[in-house]
């Protein structure tokens, strides 16, 4: 009878409030909710229950206890009631949240915290309402101690625990589980020889179930607290407290406090990875955007835990201090799953980027909104050191492909937008330039938009310095092979050009761009030595064959004209002399637009090779003047020797030890008197010792004196010279010592048998003073 007009009053009662709910205005939510609570409370005074506990605890005339019982002391009547009223309780419960337009737990899990008891009167005053009102938007910080409400004697019924568990009646169904498990250590100390072991072992299993439904249902509220702060606040202040009373009650083996981190550390990821990500292929820049967008969703999550979670929590518990940590524990995650998907450049640089310097800059963990919660020593993203590794490699990798494909883009474009077109080189500051190496070196022009060096480089550096050195070996390792690549493609088709003078234009431009990627890798021979010296040197190999091809190509124009000097015809024409000079003015002027540091030794081996064939005919004894034709000879020597000296003066030569020779062998070839030549001979050895006496008996056979006892005196001189130059060491013309020009030139052997006779034989024949 007591069970049907309790039951009677509930239904009348919540009819009351459901229809004022529903019909009602927003303005009056607050008042009908404060009716809900109140009516709650004032059910709960109704309860059977309650009112058996009540009579229980005056019979024993104890607050805190319970009456020991055994498990017969369960009637089926009892149980059957207590069946009936966890279900009246939870049709009430649902028809009440549909009224309040909550739904139900399965169509709506983001339950309102409102739905706990309000303690307040249905008859609330105005003011009393706007008070209220005024308090839910105060935070309030929950207390490190607590009172824990009285445990029940008697427990509600496992189906019945479990259906406060659904509904998020913690704090209830939680002092059920503790009155509950009191009894089951009752039982246990109590149970004798004859007790069924098979009741206590349910009653077990049925305790462990429930404390695991009690924990997946704490695990939700905490994992969804971060999404919806508001709705959690009175739910979370209860997990803290079955969290802190069952660590004072020894936990149980279970890690409550563990396992509350792990459910932060859910909830966190759970907005992690409801972050947007799209796909490479839908958006290039779809990883850049990501982190963007990862970085605002931790400052936000963070930003609501500062301002409404960590009021629902004990101190002890440190909130704050655990979500960063959470933050930092789920970010590495997130980032090694990234690192599966990334497949570019940019994007291995932006994962380094992110980890290096954003999140712990004021976009993210320094942000102002976090602080001074957030501490500088909290800030840093803790990546293991293997992942931190791994992406470095994977980036220098990467880096070393997509600079390979570039550098066969640049010899690509070269090939089909000079060569094919045949173009003129474009001169800057009046020399001959070429894009490859500003397209190596940096990746400003449109046309190219390839990988360069500068900017890894710099981009590493902005990392750390173990990325710059890493990145730097990649580049010129990579780069050590290009222009080697460069140069066989460009003899290949320079092999069928008809254009020459193009071809020399060309040849030079690769000389200076080589030169200048040169200077450039310089600047890193600090920061890796070993392998800018590798690259340098094969840097300058390539410029030199390069050079030297361009000087075999004049040797190649110039050689039949230069056979022809110093012999009848060219005393006889100026034709083949006009010719080379024609030749070497343009060289000249080509070799304006070389760079200066190549000018002067390019121009000084052309110096060098002109001179040594020039004089090569000399040698041979191919023609002797007669008839006084050696002092027109000489002219025409000097002559000619004066304009070659003023064409490789403007070419930059530094071999102007090589202008002398001119007129050493113009004084021998006109001088008159036979015996006049010896006085010639001291200044011709001093500037060129690798002479020989051969040397000399082919200029003495050209000019006429082809045998005789002068000659034989003037040879004899020569070889008295040179002895006294090695006895002296040539201290005063050491340099002298170090050229070579003679020796590289081969002698016509002499036909005269008096040739090597020694001076002493003729010293009978000598007139006596």
């Amino acid at each position: 009878m007591e069970m049907k007009e309790w039951d009677s009053d509930v239904t009348d009662s919540e009819d009351s409030v459901i229809n004022g709910v529903t019909h009602g205005n927003n303005d009056s939510v607050d008042r009908k909710l404060g009716m809900l609570g109140s009516l709650r409370a004032s059910l709960r005074s109704k309860s059977p229950l309650t009112k058996l506990t009540q009579r229980s605890k005056k019979k024993d005339g104890t607050s805190g206890g319970s009456p020991l019982r055994s498990p017969q002391s369960h009637t089926r009547a009892q149980s059957e009631s207590s069946v009936a009223l966890g279900d009246l309780l939870m049709k009430k419960g649902a028809s009440l949240r549909r009224s309040l337009r909550l739904g139900s737990k399965r169509h709506a899990p983001e339950r309102s915290a409102n739905q706990e008891p309000l303690h307040c009167v249905v008859e609330a005053s105005q003011s009393e309402q706007s008070t209220s009102r005024s308090e839910v938007t105060e935070t309030v910080e929950v207390r490190e101690s607590y009172v824990l409400p009285e445990i029940p004697p008697l427990p509600l019924s496992v189906m019945q625990i479990n259906k406060l568990i659904e509904l998020e009646v913690l704090e209830e169904a939680h002092l059920n589980l503790l009155s509950l498990r009191r009894e089951f250590h009752q039982q246990q100390e109590e149970a004798g020889p004859d007790a069924s072991p098979v009741e206590l072992a349910h009653l077990e299993k049925d305790l462990h179930l429930l404390y695991g439904a009690l924990r997946t249902k704490m695990a939700a509220i905490v994992r969804q607290s971060s999404v919806l702060p508001a709705r959690n606040k009175e739910l979370l202040v209860q997990v803290a407290r079955v969290v802190q009373e069952e660590e004072r009650r020894g936990g149980g083996g279970w890690g409550w406090r563990d396992f509350w981190r792990d459910a932060v550390r859910d909830g966190v990821r759970d907005v992690l990875q409801a972050v947007h990500l799209d796909t490479p292929e839908r958006n290039t820049s779809w990883l850049a955007v990501h982190l963007g967008l990862l970085g605002k969703a931790i400052v936000e999550n963070l930003e609501r835990v500062k301002a409404e979670l960590q009021a629902s929590y004990p101190p002890s518990f440190r909130v704050f201090d655990h979500y960063v940590d959470a933050c930092h524990q789920v970010t590495t995650e997130h980032l090694q799953r990234l690192m599966g998907r990334v497949r570019e450049l940019k994007d291995y640089y932006a994962l380094l980027d992110f980890m290096t310097h954003r999140y712990h800059s004021e976009r993210i963990m320094g942000s102002f909104s976090l602080r001074p919660e957030v501490k500088e020593e909290q800030r840093e993203l803790r990546i293991p050191e293997e992942f931190h590794q791994d992406i470095k490699k994977q980036y220098c990798r990467q880096l070393q492909v997509e600079l390979r494909g570039s550098l066969e883009k640049v010899l690509q474009l070269e090939r089909e937008e000079m060569w094919e077109e045949q173009l003129q080189p474009r001169v800057e500051e009046g020399l001959f330039e070429s894009h490859i190496h500003m397209d190596i070196w940096t990746s400003d022009r449109d046309r190219a938009k390839a990988q360069s060096v500068q900017s890894p480089v710099v981009n590493a550096r902005r990392i750390d310095a173990d990325l710059e050195q890493r990145v730097l070996h990649t580049c010129l390792s990579e780069l050590q092979l290009f222009p080697r690549r460069l140069e066989e493609e460009f003899m290949r088709w320079s092999g069928s050009l008809l254009d020459e003078r193009l071809w020399g234009d060309y040849t030079i431009t690769y000389i200076n761009s080589f030169s200048s990627l040169r200077e450039h890798m310089e600047s890193y021979k600090d920061s890796s030595p070993d392998q800018v010296t590798q690259l340098s040197i094969e840097l300058e190999g390539v410029e030199l064959r390069l050079r030297h091809a361009l000087l075999q190509h004049y040797m190649n124009q110039t050689k039949p004209l230069l056979r022809r000097m110093m012999t009848r015809k060219w005393l006889s024409t100026d034709d083949d002399f006009n010719q080379l000079l024609k030749r070497t003015q343009d060289l000249r002027e080509q070799c304006t637009h070389m760079g200066p540091n190549h000018t002067q030794a390019f121009a000084s081996a052309v110096h060098l090779y002109v001179v040594k064939e020039y004089i090569t005919p000399l040698m041979k004894n191919n023609y002797s003047c007669r008839n006084r034709k050696n002092q027109r000879a000489a002219t025409k020597l000097r002559n000619q020797w004066s304009q070659l000296r003023e064409l490789f003066h403007e070419m930059r030569s530094t071999a102007d030890w090589l202008h002398p020779l001119g007129d050493h062998l113009s004084d021998i070839i006109g001088q008159k008197d036979k015996s006049d030549i010896k006085t010639h001979l001291p200044a011709l050895v001093e500037d060129y010792p690798d002479i020989s006496k051969r040397h000399v008996a082919a200029v003495l056979f050209f000019r006429g004196l082809t045998h005789g006892r002068e000659r034989q005196l003037i040879l004899q001189r020569v070889a008295e010279l040179k002895q006294e130059g090695q006895n002296a060491g040539n201290a005063g013309n050491t340099e002298a010592h170090q050229r070579s020009l003679f020796s590289h030139i081969p002698a016509a052997a002499t036909t005269d048998c008096l040739a090597h006779t020694p001076l002493s034989c003729f010293t009978s024949l000598l007139p006596h003073t």
